[in-house]
């Protein structure tokens, strides 16, 4: 027969047991928070970066091999061998990229322009190189400046959420802003005359134009605007991954590390320094 002294020993036994419990989880998910993104990359030697398959000159995988490449390829494995870690290329899109880096799929995401609402739910790093914005105009039209394209009767392609998007909307308000869900598909509106020009970044533009001449021609409206490009992160309490990255693109910026991957990159795909449109840094 239990006793209420023998009920309270076993329900006090209980209690202290559910406490140890709760302390422990309690512990547990301390250890957890405290472990931020930096710390488990060095603790795994594992940095993943994403990367888009059909990206080029910015990241590709090759079909036949598998092996990717591209600038941002390079410039992820000088970042891994600086920190002593292996790099693991998670492929994404570019649309999906932030929700990738939410989801800790992916640890940094290169070549990521400024946009406002991206800056709400992830880190950005510091610049990784500059990127004028220029437009592809079809052939026969040919705007000199900003005011050229700030015309209500003119069409102007993008992909939406894009930095394209946003920098055109703004310097364009009275064009109208046509939205597509790639990047290839606003090219396509152009080249089937749907639309007079695309808002696109000169890298993209100019190997675009070298691929299809027909597309029309690569111009740089002045005066001249862009945006910069950079990687993402996670949103952490913690900032150390972020500062560290950030810290590194501007050592590798010094040391030229990122202009030679660029580059590189655009030798991959047949341009050369000499189809930058005049006045276009990088």
């Amino acid at each position: 027969m239990t006793t209420r002294r023998d009920l309270a020993g076993l329900l006090g036994a209980g209690a202290v047991a559910a406490t140890a419990l709760t302390l422990a989880s309690k512990e547990a998910s301390a250890q957890a928070a405290t472990t931020n993104t930096f710390e488990r990359i060095l603790s795994s030697k594992k940095l993943r970066m994403g990367a888009v398959a059909a990206g080029q000159p910015w990241t590709f995988k090759d079909r036949a091999t598998g092996k990717w490449g591209g600038q941002f390829v390079d410039i992820g494995t000088a970042l891994a061998a600086d920190m002593d870690v292996q790099l693991e290329i998670v492929e994404t899109t570019w649309g999906n990229a932030v929700l990738d880096i939410q989801a800790d799929k992916i640890d940094i995401m290169f070549g990521m322009n400024l946009t406002p609402k991206r800056a709400l739910v992830v880190d950005y790093t510091s610049t990784v190189y500059d990127s004028a914005l220029v437009v592809i105009a079809r052939p026969g039209f040919e705007p000199k400046n900003w005011a050229d394209l700030n015309d209500p009767k003119i069409k102007i392609s993008v992909d939406v959420g894009s930095a394209h998007d946003h920098v055109a909307a703004r310097l364009c308000p009275k064009a109208q802003i046509v939205r597509f869900k790639s990047l290839e598909e606003a090219t396509l509106a152009l080249r089937s005359g749907r639309v007079d020009a695309q808002s696109i970044f000169w890298m993209g533009g100019v190997r675009a134009v070298k691929r299809d001449p027909g597309l029309g021609k690569v111009i740089v409206p002045q005066p001249m605007f862009g945006s910069t490009s950079n990687a993402i992160v996670r949103r952490e309490t913690d900032k150390t991954w972020r500062d560290f990255a950030s810290a590194w693109i501007t050592y590798s910026r010094g040391l030229g590390l990122i202009r030679e991957a660029v580059v590189n990159s655009l030798a991959q795909v047949d341009l050369t320094l000499d189809d930058i449109p005049p006045g276009v840094t990088f």
